[in-house]
């Protein structure tokens, strides 16, 4: 009796032969700064009274720029892998809201603080914000440039790392492969549904991916991937 392991991935229409994976630096998540900084300095370029402290539009517009900068700093800064952590933190958000709106509408309560409040009208024109669009726009294209030359690409029967400028490659068989996802941080899943996804071959070191945009679609498409290498056992009696 002799047993052959014949591997013959399935081909159907749709499917696709490897699917490429990528550990993206966090600076990804300042894209909503990105956009609204864009849209600043847009606004502020044909706005006629950029610098007015009396021009609401333009006082909100950097104001909000100022809070969502912040939010964003603060998503890199910090973890919230919990659902309790976020609800603290929109918590505090709400109350640091709500004391601002209080003291807006009773300015009696504490005179002070609300003249401090008064005073305070952030401003900048639109050259600051095209400057700082700029200048972070050409990060983020310096880092997806750098990923060109390091990714993973997984495919049926192996797991082919590429890497270095001049296409450096490494492989390791898929055969018994374990494939595990961690959501750490809820901010980040919000953002970009981003993780960690860990690629475990048998009998090798695993593979930590961080920072993987749409992990959960990825590891569909990885499990449908390898769902598709059928294995074929023939039995043969044989008569001596």
């Amino acid at each position: 009796m002799s047993q052959a392991a014949v591997p013959a991935p399935l081909k159907k229409d749709g499917d696709v032969e490897s699917v490429i994976v990528v550990s993206y630096p966090k600076i990804i998540f300042l894209y909503p700064t990105l956009i609204f900084g864009f849209i600043t300095a847009l606004y502020l370029s044909f706005s006629s009274a950029a610098l007015d402290p009396h021009n609401k539009v333009v006082v909100v517009m950097n104001t909000l720029f100022l809070a969502l900068f912040a939010v964003n700093l603060v998503v890199l800064a910090f973890d919230f892998p919990r659902t309790t952590s976020l609800t603290m933190f929109f918590c505090a958000a709400a109350l640091a809201l709500g004391i601002v709106l209080l003291f807006t509408l009773k300015p009696e309560l504490l005179p002070a603080l609300t003249a401090f409040l008064a005073k305070f009208r952030p401003l900048a024109n639109a050259t600051w914000y095209w400057a700082f669009t700029g200048i972070l726009g050409g990060i983020f294209a310096a880092s997806f440039l750098t990923l060109s030359f390091d990714y993973w690409e997984v495919r049926a029967n192996e797991i082919l790392h590429h890497h270095g400028f001049l296409s450096n490659l490494e492989r390791r068989a898929t055969p018994n492969l374990r494939l595990d996802n961690e959501i750490n941080d809820l901010f980040e899943y919000m953002l970009l549904q981003s993780g960690r996804l860990i690629l475990q071959p048998a009998n090798e070191r695993a593979i930590i991916l961080d920072n993987v945009p749409f992990i959960k679609k990825k590891e569909a498409q990885i499990m449908k991937l390898l769902g598709a290498l059928r294995v074929d056992i023939r039995q043969e009696n044989e008569e001596i």
